[in-house]
């Protein structure tokens, strides 16, 4: 359903546009959408139907799109892989999403897992110029693809997004991105993350050209902009961060980046205030969601003032969101409670998971995991992950808060704040910090940074300092679990 209303629409509205650049060469939506045909006429002859699973495990290119669009076309449900997993992480996602088949680059780990059909792309095209194209599939009610969770807090999970799901998402991906024909969108984020993956729907919808980027770095970010001309993208706060102080950033001329929008966990105000400085003409949206729902809320530009700074907006038309207690009621405006959400870009469930997709779902609302508060506006603002919440001596601590204020330190790059364990308290607050390179700074003169700034039992009580940047996904978010799980070995999290 979703490629009728994408490359569809687009090779039929726009068939002289550019749809894809790549190394220099341009592909018009009429050309893409023919190209297209040819991929999806290969997978059919391969014996891929409507219903199988083609897992990619590729990273961001154009190839990698496309693949995307001829399995939307064919009906077949794509399965995105996390390119930072580890060959035993591949395994265990293959063996729970049983693809028929799996394209993958040379470059990212093979699995052990056999699978009745494998493809190395970089070595192996698969294109043909002949055969059959069966009729474009369209079942809006049908999934799309399988987007693991980051496993930020668990296990990754299957989380069943359908045409419709994907689709809604693309008319709230313009709500606040604000697309327009012959635009340029750069897939800097991991295509496999719902952050970016309703971008390669939403681009071609309206007429916009899409750019890849392989692999970050600010470098890279720098070149592609300023050669590509591109005017709307997706970042995670790491990667804004380390633009920021990009040493080289003012040979690149970064004027023609219209919107950038940003999410997937909080942003310190100061890389917000640096941006501006560095971004001066960029309009800046904050988005949040999940998985398991796509976009829900968005900060418009308009919106970033110092009293909303660390809100994340309101929801889009077609979101219902509230903040409800322990037992679903409504809470009033400024108390804190659970965010739950439901619409039509929300999930249709886990995949092989009844149990975890009912208790997922409340009254017909999805259970985020978020913790935050709503003002008489509607403005929401998230205080914290109900896993990642700390409580030390029966007081509640938000790492995000304490997170923001490390963040004020100018010698700090990157932080993350965690309860371990501790005898007298049930939990301690902990900060692991990288810092900015050729800048030293101790513990303690830490500590009283954040003494100054925050409350006795939010200051954290244990330091460490890491030699490298901090563990994260693929999708930029800092893996705490990583971070704390050598502290709770053998031991039960004193959380009431």
């Amino acid at each position: 359903m979703i490629y009728v209303h994408s490359i569809g629409r687009a090779a039929r509205y726009y068939p002289n546009l550019v749809a894809l650049s790549v190394r220099g060469k341009r592909l018009t939506f009429l050309k893409l959408h023919q190209r297209i045909e040819r991929i999806a006429a290969a997978l059919h002859q391969l014996g891929f139907r409507a219903g199988d699973r083609l897992a990619v495990l590729l990273p961001n290119e154009s190839e990698y799109l496309e693949l995307i669009y001829a399995c939307s076309r064919l009906g077949i449900i794509v399965v995105p892989l996390n390119t930072r997993y580890s060959a035993q992480e591949i395994d265990r996602v293959l063996t729970d999403s049983a693809p028929h088949g799996l394209v993958r680059h040379s470059s990212l780990p093979e699995p052990k897992v056999r699978l009745a059909w494998q493809r190395v792309l970089d070595k192996e095209p698969f294109e043909i110029t002949s055969g059959p194209c069966p009729e474009v599939f369209y079942d809006p009610d049908a999934v799309l693809t399988l987007i693991y969770t980051s496993g930020t807090t668990g296990q990754p999970k299957g989380v069943r997004l359908t045409h419709a799901n994907v689709f809604s998402n693309v008319h709230n991906f313009n709500y606040w991105m604000s697309y327009r024909e012959g635009g340029v969108y750069l897939h800097v984020a991991p295509i496999f993350h719902i952050a970016d993956f309703p971008a390669i729907f939403a681009a071609p919808a309206f007429g916009a050209c899409q750019v890849t980027l392989p692999r970050f770095n600010a470098q890279a970010l720098c070149e592609i902009i300023a050669n590509e001309k591109v005017t709307h993208t997706v970042m995670v706060p790491t990667m804004i961060n380390l633009l920021t102080q990009f040493a080289d950033l003012k040979r690149y001329d970064l004027r023609s980046l219209e919107v950038l929008a940003y999410g997937g966990s909080p942003v310190a105000p100061e890389v917000i205030r640096r941006t501006r400085e560095i971004l001066p003409g960029t309009r800046l949206v904050q988005v949040y969601g999940l998985s398991e729902t796509g976009f829900l809320t968005g900060l418009r530009d308009q919106e970033h003032t110092p009293e909303r700074l660390m809100s994340c907006g309101r929801p889009c038309p077609g979101i219902d969101l509230q903040v409800v207690d322990e037992e679903g009621r409504n809470l009033v405006v400024g108390q804190r409670g659970e965010v739950v959400a439901r619409g039509a870009n929300v999930m249709s469930g886990y995949w092989k998971d009844a149990a975890d997709s009912s208790s997922a779902f409340r009254n017909s609302f999805f259970r985020t995991g978020d913790f935050g508060y709503q003002d008489t506006a509607g403005y929401l603002y998230l205080v914290d992950r109900i896993r990642d919440m700390i409580v030390t001596g029966g007081e509640k601590v938000f790492c995000s808060e304490v997170e923001s204020v490390l963040y004020e330190h100018p010698a700090v790059l990157e932080a993350a704040v965690f309860g371990i364990p501790d005898p007298q308290w049930g939990e301690a607050v902990m900060a692991c910090v990288a810092l900015k390179p050729h800048i030293a700074l101790s513990d303690p003169e830490l500590v009283q940074f954040c003494r100054d700034r925050l409350s006795p039992f939010k200051v954290p009580r244990r330091v460490e300092f890491s030699d490298t940047e901090l563990p994260k996904s693929a999708s930029g978010k800092i893996l705490k679990r990583v971070l704390r799980e050598r502290f709770w070995e053998g031991k039960q999290r004193a959380i009431a």
